[in-house]
């Protein structure tokens, strides 16, 4: 029997995981988050958990799991310190738990973010790049943090095996998040001179992988996404809208009025955000992790368009 605690159980990914893992012969799951679903996929256990306290420890300490699948993030905080309260002493506690209660693998979705928003980055980008993150973006600043804990933690608990995920922007029919509200403008918004590729990941094949790093895949570290990408001037043809593009100067200062007016999320210092976006090469993946995404970054669009009716 493997037993297998999930945290951030509850969101699109890791329902379609626990969907994945309920019934399966020789598996036990313990799904964790902050309030039970109502949902939740039959045969799995659930506990409630906040990674921010110390619920890790107590989870970790009476079910004595094989493998921890850390999915529990946040990506549209409130505050920064709320995203860091969760992404970074969130997965601190869960990597310390684990490593007292002599679990055996640990999954931790990362993302490309951790690569940072930088007009030096390699396309496409590979494992062994620099994770530089960017201080102005708490995203891709919380998530390079984690993976320097987790990098500290394969040398001083090498004994816990860990399975890292460099995620793409996460696709699926009905789901929603930051990215896609980009889509449902009016007009895309585009800087001057970039493309703004994104790379795009099914949320089934997420969870497929997902499911093989917890059971039989390799430990080692993977970028995850879709097989190519798709500029601005593309995803606009698909969504038939029009392009606005401005100068990079020109936006940061339209930023810089509408943010502290609270009529954008984003301020001058995030316009890195969509000039230099990460393009992640899958080769690993496929190669030495052994799955090949099913559908590509265009087809895991077009679904997703095709459910908004755009």
């Amino acid at each position: 029997m493997t037993k297998i605690l999930v945290t951030g159980a509850t969101g699109a990914v890791g329902s379609a995981f626990l969907s994945l893992l309920a019934g399966q012969d020789g598996i036990e799951v313990i799904a964790s988050d902050i309030r039970k679903p109502a949902d939740l996929a039959t045969g799995v256990k659930f506990e409630t958990l906040d990674v921010r306290t110390t619920d890790p420890e107590r989870v970790i300490a009476a079910h004595r799991p094989d493998v921890v699948v850390h999915l529990a993030s946040i990506v549209t905080p409130s505050t920064r310190a709320f995203a860091h309260e969760v992404d970074v002493v969130g997965s601190r506690n869960v990597l310390e738990a684990a490593i007292r209660h002599d679990v055996k693998r640990l999954v931790v979705t990362s993302s490309g973010a951790a690569y940072g928003y930088h007009a030096d980055n390699p396309v496409p980008l590979r494992e062994g790049d620099p994770l530089r993150g960017n201080v102005e973006f708490p995203y891709a600043d919380h998530k390079r943090q984690v993976e320097e804990m987790l990098a500290v933690a394969r040398r001083d608990a090498p004994q816990l095996e860990q399975v890292i995920l460099r995620v793409g922007t996460v696709l699926g029919a009905g789901l929603e998040n930051q990215i896609t509200a980009l889509f449902h403008k009016a007009r895309l918004l585009a800087v001057t001179g970039s493309e703004s590729p994104f790379v795009f990941i099914w949320t089934e094949d997420l969870a497929r992988i997902l499911q093989r790093a917890a059971l039989d895949g390799p430990a080692g570290i993977y970028n995850v996404a879709g097989d190519g990408a798709l500029g601005v001037s593309d995803l606009a043809a698909r969504l038939g809208k029009p392009v606005l593009r401005l100068p990079a100067w020109a936006l940061k200062a339209a930023l810089a009025i509408a943010h502290p007016l609270g009529l954008s999320k984003y301020g001058p210092a995030q316009v890195g955000f969509l000039q230099f976006r990460p393009v992640l090469d899958n080769a690993a993946l496929k190669r030495d992790f052994g799955y090949a995404p099913t559908l590509t970054s265009t087809e895991v669009f077009e679904l997703w368009r095709k459910a908004a009716g755009l």
